[in-house]
């Protein structure tokens, strides 16, 4: 059965760091847009006569709330045809073709051992989806840790947000850990995200891994996950550019 696709509108658009923004997006052909946590759209945008060549996908980073509008977090990306089409020619009002949800980077079921959601950039995005749709829905989970590579402090999404659902969420910790930030006035972590989850499963406790982001790092986690001796399929991954 071939993919539908839906004619979405742009409802609302905010600039959530130097390069990245939200897009609010309404599908008014669905009453109600159903997803799981993780998956993600797929848009059709005018840049190329190729459709695969046209074709950018997006992780949903809103969670699933019955209504017919989800939200994308996008960065432009220098030399992007897709990010810089959709920065410079979209607007609140516009349409959007689109189809979805799509993909299998979703929560595993049962949901036995301790989650480690490990992120560059936007890759943040199905974790906030997943993390929300526990919390509000009151799911019994493991510990879960979020751990959110950046290089600055000024790049990460969702900060002020991340932190009130560590306060707000029993067994989840956000661990933003920044690889260039200066800042005498940060006081969290720094470096890359491998030394976190390496020092936190010291212990090698049952575990799964969900990687998303920027390849290199995501290779490099696998990598390293591995050389603790975590078997392939404890690690899920979802690919960034």
């Amino acid at each position: 059965m071939p993919e539908q696709w839906y004619t979405g509108v742009v409802t609302k658009i905010v600039d959530e760091t130097h390069n990245t923004r939200r897009f609010w997006i309404r599908i008014p052909e669905k009453s109600t847009f159903d997803f799981k946590p993780g998956q993600f759209v797929t848009l059709d945008l005018p840049i190329h006569e190729k459709k695969n060549k046209r074709w950018r996908s997006y992780s949903i980073a809103s969670h699933p709330n019955g209504s017919n509008e989800i939200e994308l977090v996008i960065v432009l990306l220098e030399g992007g045809a897709g990010s810089t089409y959709l920065f410079t020619e979209i607007k609140e009002g516009s349409e959007l073709t689109l189809r979805g949800p799509l993909g299998v980077f979703t929560l595993p079921e049962p949901m036995e051992r301790d989650l480690f959601l490990i992120c560059t950039g936007t890759g943040i995005a199905p974790f906030r989806s997943m993390t929300h749709h526990l919390h509000l829905h009151n799911i019994a989970h493991p510990n879960i840790y979020l751990i959110f590579g950046s290089r600055f402090e000024r790049d990460l999404l969702y900060k002020d947000e991340m932190r009130q659902l560590q306060e707000q969420m029993s067994g989840f910790q956000y661990i933003p850990t920044l690889s260039r930030e200066n800042d005498p006035s940060w006081s969290g972590r720094k470096g890359y995200v491998h030394a976190v989850y390496e020092e936190l499963l010291a212990d090698r406790r049952p575990a799964h891994f969900f990687l998303c982001g920027w390849k290199a790092m995501i290779d490099e986690a696998k990598q390293k996950i591995m050389a603790m001796g975590y078997d392939r399929h404890d690690i899920h991954l979802e690919l960034y550019g």
